[in-house]
Parts: structure tokens; sequence; C-alpha cells
């Protein structure tokens, strides 16, 4: 595809495949916000986590599948599938008439969205040459930063202005828009494959990953990790780890190929991208609640750090696309990232309460702009080490581990403040101020500080130089 077409068709084309990409992590973040109007609504606040649980769920379950699909029918066929599901699954959020449809309903329009974007990065692939494939990889992510930065807010203004339904419904003309110009501008891509399904793996992958968000979460769920139902859970997920790989040696095309998890680059890239989802995606929450309790910072106030945040990943995406493009040193960039991260988790890891505001700021702006130097490294690196015939699911399993990360830290860093901090509504609870606070997150911090060192350290073992 990079040499059938010229470059601003490649613009194009990018530009539409980003508009499609910004909607469907927009709908991740969009409805935090109006959550709290739903429940109203509908009641239902026992369910109130999982209008967004099972929509990770299913996002995350779809992506190999996605990409191994798109390896075998192409990516414009299973990209327009997807952006057609995504559309079905938003206006059945937005027609909802109970929690438990609207649930149902978000279930289906997360399949959409995890094709919409292992779609995206493989067809980003396939437009453009490796080391141009890292500045435009970069502004991928600035893409899906933005996205995660203003949902939100736009879920507040909304909500409040047209009702928590316009969040869905507001997607309909939008991603119509994005349909009609991919089917004009995106060329088909023949595989030149006999389509061969695994059906066996693909519900394999939708259990285990059902299975370890829920397992994940079992401390609000079912109490403790050692409670019988997180236990069921724990024991499905080494049985069902068993049984993929039995069904993926088995399989004429395999979701995820067993030889790619065997690469002597391939494995360390995906364990590194555990780790980046444990610190990108499991420490939003945590940092919210660390601004909060450690600061007296009111919500709106705290989420200015987030703006902080933001910009200086947003920078160190630039800088990282920008270097890989003229250098092609992946290593050093990637390394230099994950180091610098280290660093700023254990400062702040030690950092009494009470500190002035701006150091906290610089803090957060030097996490950011360390996190985004190595942000788009373990996909750009699986993409260009996997073989062409297996790159859809190669990019796929990067985001999948990465989910799988994210999850995984989620539960480890609440359990760490569960047994720093006193029970809500104990006498000692009620006397919790910022210096508890701190000393709760040096925990937390450390943990995250300890994955980045680790990384970093099986970072240092891939190639210094791709061409």
């Amino acid at each position: 595809m990079p040499q059938e077409l010229s470059a601003s068709a490649k613009r194009t084309i990018f530009a539409v495949l980003m508009c499609c990409a910004f909607l469907a992590m927009l709908d991740s973040q969009i409805v935090a916000t109006a959550l709290p109007t739903i429940v109203q609504e509908f009641g239902g606040i026992e369910q109130y986590s999982w209008v967004a649980a099972s929509y990770l769920i299913t996002h995350s379950a779809v992506m190999p599948i996605s990409g191994k699909l798109g390896d075998l029918f192409g990516r414009k066929t299973v990209l327009l599938a997807a952006v057609v599901i995504f559309l079905l699954g938003s206006l059945a959020c937005g027609v909802a008439p109970s929690m438990n449809s609207l649930i149902a309903a978000r279930l289906f329009q997360g399949l959409g969205a995890g094709g919409i974007i292992v779609s995206v990065f493989a067809v980003t692939s396939d437009l453009f040459e490796p080391r141009e494939r890292a500045r435009y990889q970069s502004f991928s992510s600035l893409v899906l930063l933005l996205s995660a930065a203003v949902g939100p807010v736009l879920g507040g203004v909304m909500t409040e202005y047209w009702g928590w339904r316009s969040i869905f419904l507001a997607n309909l003309p939008l991603g119509g828009v994005a349909l009609v110009l991919l089917i004009k501008v995106l060329p088909d891509q023949p595989t030149g494959r006999k389509p061969k399904i695994d059906y066996l793996g693909g519900t394999v992958i939708a259990a285990l990953v059902t299975c370890l968000v829920i397992w994940s979460d079992s401390p609000q769920l079912f109490g403790s990790f050692t409670a019988q139902p997180a236990i069921a859970l724990l024991v499905g997920l080494i049985i069902l780890s068993f049984v993929f790989v039995w069904a993926e040696r088995r399989a004429p095309e395999p979701i995820i190929a067993l030889s790619i998890l065997r690469h002597r680059v391939i494995w360390k890239l995906l364990a590194i991208s555990v780790g980046a989802g444990s610190i990108a995606l499991g420490l939003a929450n945590f940092h919210a609640l660390y601004l909060q309790k450690t600061t007296g910072l009111a919500p709106s106030a705290a989420g200015s750090f987030f703006i902080v945040l933001m910009l200086g990943i947003s920078a160190g995406s630039l800088v990282s696309g920008r270097w890989i493009s003229r250098t092609g040193q992946y290593r050093k960039v990637m390394c230099l990232g994950l180091a610098g991260c280290a660093v700023m988790f254990l400062l702040l890891a030690f950092l009494p309460a009470g500190q002035p505001l701006w150091v906290l700021g610089v803090l957060f702006a030097g996490l950011g702009l360390t996190s985004g130097l190595g942000q788009q490294v373990p996909t750009l690196l699986a993409q260009l080490h996997a073989p062409k015939k297996d790159l859809g699911s190669t990019t796929g399993a990067v985001s999948l581990f990465r989910i799988a990360g994210a999850a995984v830290a989620t539960s480890l860093y609440g359990s760490i403040l569960n047994q720093r901090l006193p029970s809500e509504g104990s006498a000692a609870a009620a006397d919790l101020g910022p210096a508890e606070f701190a000393h709760a997150f040096t925990g937390v911090y450390g943990l995250a500080a300890a994955v980045m060192v680790a990384c970093c350290i099986l970072g240092a073992t891939l190639p210094a130089k791709q061409d």
C-alpha cells in the first residue's frame, strides 16, 4: 500500500482514521461524568461500574480477534464492520430503556470500538514505512490522549445541556461521515489468503479477558481476592490459559500465533506493554485520589494536573516520533522514557504532603514527558518484527497486553491502599489527613517505579537500532 498512494492520499486516509479512533476512545471516558445522571434516571447504583466495565471487557477481548480478521479478510473490511457495529451500539445506548439494556448495549458498542482501534494502528502500519510510521503513530497517540482528556469534560457539558443520551447519539452523524469517507478513500487490499477462522481461539480469548477484568475487581465485587468467586475465577483463568495454548497450536490461522509469543523480541515487547499499561491506564484514577487527598484540592482543580500530564505526554510522544523517524533508535528513546518514569514515581512516592502545587505540577509534567517518550515504541517494534501475515494480530496482542496490565495493576494498587489505610467508617478513618494519604501512596508509586525499572532492564536487551 505505501508505494501505491500519493503522500496527500495517505494523509487524507490518516485523518479519517484519526476521526474513527477519536470517537472509539472518547466513549471510554465520556460516560464518566454522565453516570450519576444515568443512575438517577434508572436506579441500579450497584451496577454503576458495569456501564464502563462492560465496554472495557469487549473492547479488550475483540482487539486480537479483529487484528487477525484484518490479516485474513483485509483491513478495510474489518474496519468498516467495526465502525458499523460501533454506530449500532451507540444507537442502542442512546435509546436504552433500562440500566441492564444500557450495559448490554455498551458490550456491543465495545466490540466495535476495539475493532476500530486495532484496525487503525494496523492500517497506519500498512500506509507508512517504518521510520515514517513512528512519526504518524505519535500523532495517533496525541489523538487518543486528547479523547481521554476531553471525554469527561465533554460528557458533563452534553449531559447538562442535552441529556445523557446525547453523548451516545452524537456518534451517529460523526461516525456516519467517517464511514462514508472510509469507503471512498481507503483502498481495498486483498490478502491473497483463504480465510480459516479460529472460532475456538476467539472464544477462549474473550473468556480469558472477561475473567481477568472481573477477577481484578474482586475486592470490590466479592470483598477480597480470597473469596470463593475470586478463587474460582483465578482457577478459570489458569484452565483457560492452557486451553488457549492447546487451541492455538492446532488452529490453521490462530488468533495469536504462538510463534509471536516465542519471538525473541516480541515477547519482551509484550511484557513491556503490560508494564506500560499498568502506569498509563492503571494509575489514572489513583492520581486523582492522590491529588485531592494530599493537597485538599477540589476535583475540578485536581483535574488541571491531568491537563499538565497530558501536555507532557503529548510533547514526549512528538519528540519520540521525530527522534525515531530520523535515527531509527527505538531502544534508546524507550529506555530513556522508562528510566525517567521510574525517577518521577520515586519522587512522588517519597514526596511529603504539603508541598507547593508548582512542585506537583513539575513532577506531573515530567511524568507525562517521560511516559510519552516510550508510548508507542512497543507497538512500532512489534509491527516491525512481526511477519506481514500476522501484523494485525500482533498489533492486537500488544493492545491486549496493555489492557491486561492495567486491569491487574488497578487491583494491586487498590490492595496496597486498602492495607495502608484504615477501613472506611472506622474511628481511625475519620482522622486521616494529607500526611497519612501521602504515606499510603508511597507503596503505590513505589511499585510503579519498580515496574518501570524492570521494563527498562528488559528494554535494554532489545536491538539498539532498526532501519
